[in-house]
């Protein structure tokens, strides 16, 4: 048999010229497309000149100032306060009124305190009836005593009388010598008991003046809680407690109150100060006797900073300024105000008016800008002034920076300005 299976020889393929020119073009244009995204994403974002906000950096001499914003509060001030628990029966102030020392702003009731100031009324009329019968008994017993010893003080004369005489009539043999040794014994020994009854006289005054001195007490203890009872009741007409004008009234009628309670507050209005808070990254040059200038809306008045608080709170501290010009007449208590602290004037210094970012002592990234491009360099920055800001390194003299806020370009270093 013959074999019939034999190689077959395969013919090349021929690339056509049409294909190779759609596969070329292909693949230029996905090359194309991927360069192109790639520029676009890393080209700058472009913002026109005329939207920023652009200061140049200087040289120079430089007020350091520092501005926060505030109330005026009163130096002078009182809160009249319930002295016992209590209900508001009347409230005879509104906010506004002027006051004296003597000036009743609320009438409290409480029975109690009424019944307290009587009991302690009736507890003194009895010490002091206790006192007036103790008195008279110890008197009575201490003139028995002296009756005692004044009636021992006879007997013992006459006994010594009898016994000189019988030594005598001893002597010349009219009576005994025994009757004569009876006669001085009893002499003596009344003497004796003369002696003891007056120790005991002694002891007896001691202790009577001891007895009338705890009774005596007992009674000034009891009326000075009746006074003090007396006081909590004459209290619950409350007085202002000062000349001045009722700034705020806390209770209204019907209301029930714990003792100590606030109830009205009465200041002296004319007695103010500046209460500024100051952001805290500006404290640190901050101290006390600094001249500051404070802004009532209708006027600028002198003041001087007097206390800075230790904590810090909200971002910011609380410092007091004492004013010394006179305020305004319009000036109020709790009306908002602004101030500005001159920290030191400083003579050749690197400043730029203050940026929409970055606060003293600072680092921040700022743009600046050289031609028409503008890249972000860390800026550091020292201490402030009210519109401009020491430049402690990071930029020259004469370079230009924007100062307007840059914040929709955060995590953008490079920006073209057309």
């Amino acid at each position: 048999m013959v074999d019939i299976s034999m190689d077959i020889p395969r013919t090349r393929t021929k690339w056509r010229p049409r294909r190779v020119l759609l596969i070329g073009g292909a693949i230029v244009a996905l090359a194309a497309i991927t360069i192109g995204v790639r520029w676009f994403a890393n080209r700058a974002p472009a913002v026109a000149r005329s939207e920023l906000w652009i200061g140049t950096v200087k040289r120079g001499p430089l007020t350091l100032e520092v501005r926060g914003t505030g109330t005026l509060i009163p130096l002078d001030f009182r809160w009249a306060s319930a002295p016992v628990s209590a209900r508001v029966e009347r409230v005879l102030v509104q906010p506004g009124a002027q006051v004296t020392a003597g000036s009743v702003l609320v009438e409290l009731s409480n029975p109690d305190a009424q019944l307290a100031a009587l009991e302690a009324e009736r507890d003194v009329a009895a010490a002091e009836a206790e006192l007036a019968h103790l008195s008279a008994a110890l008197d009575s017993t201490q003139l028995a005593q002296e009756s005692q010893v004044a009636s021992l003080a006879a007997d013992v004369a006459m006994a010594s009388r009898r016994s000189t005489i019988d030594t005598e009539m001893s002597r010349q043999g009219v009576i005994s010598d025994l009757e004569s040794a009876e006669s001085a014994d009893r002499a003596a020994q009344l003497a004796l008991r003369k002696q003891f009854e007056r120790k005991r006289l002694a002891v007896l005054r001691r202790g009577h003046r001891a007895q009338l001195a705890a009774q005596r007490d007992q009674v000034k203890r009891l009326r000075s809680l009746a006074v003090f009872r007396g006081q909590q009741l004459e209290a619950l007409h409350v007085r202002a407690g000062q000349a001045g004008t009722v700034q705020e009234v806390a209770v209204e009628a019907g209301q029930s109150v714990a003792a100590g309670a606030p109830l009205a507050k009465v200041i002296v209005p004319d007695k103010l100060q500046a209460r500024l808070q100051i952001p805290e990254a500006s404290t640190e040059d901050v101290k006390p006797g600094l001249v500051a200038q404070i802004d009532t809306r209708n006027g600028i008045v002198k003041g001087e900073v007097v206390r800075i608080d230790l904590a810090a709170k909200n971002g910011t501290v609380t410092v007091d300024i004492r004013l010394v010009d006179v305020l305004p007449k319009s000036a109020r208590v709790d009306q908002n105000v602004e101030g500005v602290i001159e920290l030191a004037r400083t003579d050749d210094v690197l400043f730029v008016a203050r940026p929409a970012i970055g606060e003293a002592r600072m680092t921040a990234g700022v743009f600046r800008i050289s031609g028409d491009e503008a890249r972000r360099v860390p800026v550091r920055f020292g201490r402030a002034a009210l519109k401009d800001i020491e430049i402690a390194s990071g930029l020259r003299a004469g370079d230009q920076i924007i100062l307007s806020d840059t914040s929709r370009w955060d995590g953008i270093d490079h920006l073209r300005i057309e």
